[in-house]
C-alpha cells in the first residue's frame, strides 16, 4: 500500500463537488447509482492524502487493513474509494475504524462517505475525530484466482468553514426568489406530534420535512435548541428530499434571548452568563468565521417565568455582528394577538436598530413545533422569500447579507415578489441598498406581484410616508424627505388592511 500526500490547491471552499464517482458493486449491500447526495461529500480541492493498494486472487474472502494518520484538529473526514476489476467480478467492500473501534461500513453501496462530530453518511457513526491511527477496513468477498485489482482512496481532512454541512443537491436552479421557513423544531429538541396510536411523542425530523415539501417550500432550516443532534438526520433526509434545500441551524437559547445560527454543524458553546467570557458577540464571530449567519429571534416576547429567556434582554451586543432579525414569528403571533404589528411585533425593535445605523435583514419563521399544525405557526407560516443566485446555503446567505429578502405573513395570500427601488438625481438603489442624495425628492418604485386590491405602503422607520394602490404601482410615488438618514421599507396590505408582507429597507441619505 502507498501513501501519496497531495500538494494541490489549499483553497478553502464553500461549494462541494457534484461529479459522481464510478459505482461500487457487490458485498452484502445492493449497489445503487451514484447521486448528487453521495458525491456532495467530495471537496473541490485536491485530496490531502491518497492511499493505493492492490489485491490478488490470494486475497479472496479476506479482510485488509489500510492504516493512515489522522492529524490534530480535523473537523470532518471525507473518503472517496474506487477500484478496478469489476468486469471480472472483483468486489471490495469499504469500512473504517479509529483507535477506539469500528466507525461503520457501507459495503459496496456508497462511493464516498463523510464523518464529523455531529453528522455522518448513513452507514457510519458521527463523533469525535481524534488524532492518531485510523484505518480503512477493506473486505474482499470475491476476486478470482489469477486476477489482480488496484484500489485507491482519496482522503480529505477538513477544518473550520470547509467542514460545515452546506452541500446542496438543489444547486443549479439559478437566480430567483426562493421561499422558505427559517425556524422549526423537531423531536431533537421540543418538537412533538401524535404517534400512530395517538400518543404525544418527540416528532421525527422527516415529518417536518414532509410538511415543508407539501407546502412547496424551496428551503427550510431546522433550528433545534442548543444541539446539533439533528444534523445526521438532516444529512440523511437530504438524499431523498432533493428538491428542498435542508439547512442545518441551531437556536442558541440563553437566559437573555434566543438567536438562530445557520449553516453551522461545529460545536458552539451557548452558555452565556452575565459578565461571563461567552457572549453574543463571541458566538457571532465564531459563526461568521465558519461561514454562517446569525439572526435574532422574537425580541419582543416577554421574559421571566411566563417565557424564560424568550425576550431579548442581552447586554453588550454589537448589532453590527447580527446579519438578520426574525421580524415575524408564527408561533408567537398564534399565542398572542395574531397581529404581526401587535403586542409581540419585532418591527419596532427593527426600526429602532435602523435608526441607530444597523441594517438587519428581515426574516420570518414559523417556530413550528408540530408539523400537523395548520394555522399561524404551521410549517411555512410565515415564509421568508430571498433573492439568491442559486438554491444553495451560501447563495441564500449571500442574499440575506445583501438584504434581499421580504417576509410573507400570510402564505394563503402569498405575494410572489415584493421589491422596490428608490430613484433620485439619476441614481437608484434596490431593497437592501443605499442611496445618497443632495436634495429631498425621491421616487419610490415598487416591483411587486401581489393579490388584486392590495395596497403598498412605504414607511420611513416607524412612520408611514406614502400609500399606493396596487393599480397605481407602475407609476411609483414621489416623497419629500428631510435632511438626514431614512431607512425606507415597504409593507403590503390587503384591501381590508391586513399586513400581507414586509420587505427590507433602502437606506436613503439626504445631504444636511
Amino acid at each position: 500500500m502507498e501513501r501519496v500526500p497531495a500538494f494541490g490547491s489549499a483553497l478553502l471552499f464553500e461549494a462541494w463537488a457534484l461529479a459522481a464517482l464510478p459505482v461500487l458493486t457487490g458485498g452484502a449491500l445492493a449497489p445503487v447509482a451514484a447521486s448528487a447526495q453521495e458525491a456532495r461529500a467530495l471537496p473541490v480541492r485536491d485530496a490531502d492524502l491518497t492511499l493505493t493498494g492492490r489485491i490478488t486472487g490470494e486475497d479472496h474472502q479476506s479482510y485488509q487493513r489500510a492504516p493512515f494518520t489522522m492529524p490534530e484538529g480535523v473537523d470532518r473526514l471525507v473518503v472517496a474509494f474506487d477500484y478496478d476489476g469489476r468486469e471480472e467480478k472483483t468486489v471490495i467492500d469499504l469500512g473504517i475504524e479509529d483507535m477506539h473501534g469500528f466507525r461503520g461500513a457501507s459495503g459496496g453501496n456508497k462511493p464516498s462517505f463523510t464523518i464529523a462530530r455531529s453528522d455522518a453518511t448513513p452507514s457510519y457513526l458521527a463523533g469525535p475525530i481524534d488524532a492518531g491511527e485510523w484505518a480503512l477496513s477493506l473486505a474482499v468477498p470475491n476476486i478470482r484466482q489469477g486476477v489482480t485489482a488496484h484500489w485507491s482512496a482519496r482522503i480529505w481532512f477538513l477544518h473550520g468553514a470547509e467542514a460545515q454541512m452546506p452541500p446542496a443537491p438543489t444547486a443549479g436552479r439559478g437566480p430567483g426568489w426562493y421561499r422558505g421557513d427559517l425556524h422549526m423544531h423537531t423531536g431533537h429538541s421540543d418538537g412533538s406530534c401524535d404517534s400512530e396510536a395517538g400518543r404525544r411523542v418527540p416528532c421525527p425530523l422527516f415529518r417536518t420535512v414532509e410538511a415543508a415539501r407539501a407546502r412547496d417550500l424551496d428551503f427550510i432550516a431546522i433550528t433545534e435548541h442548543n444541539t446539533t443532534s439533528h444534523a445526521g438526520a438532516l444529512y440523511e433526509a437530504q438524499a431523498y428530499f432533493d428538491r428542498t434545500l435542508l439547512i442545518p441551524g441551531r437556536e442558541i437559547t440563553t437566559f437573555f434571548g434566543h438567536f438562530n445560527i445557520f449553516g453551522i454543524t461545529s460545536p458552539i458553546d451557548f452558555r452565556i452568563t452575565k459578565e461571563g467570557a461567552i457572549g453574543f458577540d463571541q458566538i457571532a464571530d465564531r459563526v461568521h468565521e465558519l461561514g454562517g449567519i446569525v439572526s435574532i429571534n422574537h425580541p419582543a416576547l416577554p421574559s421571566g417565568e411566563i417565557c424564560m429567556g424568550c425576550g431579548w434582554t442581552m447586554d453588550n451586543v454589537d448589532y453590527a455582528k447580527a446579519d438578520a432579525l426574525e421580524l415575524v414569528n408564527g408561533s408567537s403571533l398564534a399565542s398572542a394577538d395574531r397581529n404581526a404589528e401587535g403586542i409581540v411585533s419585532a418591527i419596532p425593535f427593527w426600526t429602532k436598530l435602523q435608526a441607530e445605523g444597523f441594517a438587519l435583514t428581515p426574516l420570518g419563521g414559523s417556530d413550528n413545533h408540530d408539523p400537523d399544525v395548520h394555522d399561524l405557526g404551521a410549517v411555512g407560516a410565515p415564509v421568508t422569500i430571498v433573492e439568491a443566485q442559486d438554491l444553495t446555503p451560501q447563495a441564500l446567505f449571500d442574499g440575506i447579507r445583501m438584504g434581499r429578502s421580504f417576509v410573507a405573513v400570510d402564505p394563503s395570500v402569498l405575494p410572489l415578489h415584493a421589491d422596490f427601488s428608490a430613484m433620485g438625481e439619476g441614481q437608484s438603489a434596490r431593497m437592501g441598498g443605499t442611496l445618497q442624495l443632495a436634495g429631498p425628492l425621491v421616487r419610490l418604485l415598487p416591483d411587486v406581484e401581489v393579490p388584486a386590491g392590495s395596497v403598498i405602503e412605504f414607511h420611513d422607520g416607524g412612520t408611514l410616508v406614502a400609500r399606493l394602490p396596487i393599480a397605481d404601482a407602475s407609476a411609483g410615488v414621489e416623497v419629500d424627505l428631510a435632511a438626514g438618514t431614512h431607512p425606507v421599507h415597504l409593507r403590503i396590505r390587503s384591501g381590508s388592511g391586513d399586513l400581507l408582507a414586509i420587505g427590507n429597507a433602502i437606506r436613503i441619505d439626504v445631504a444636511r
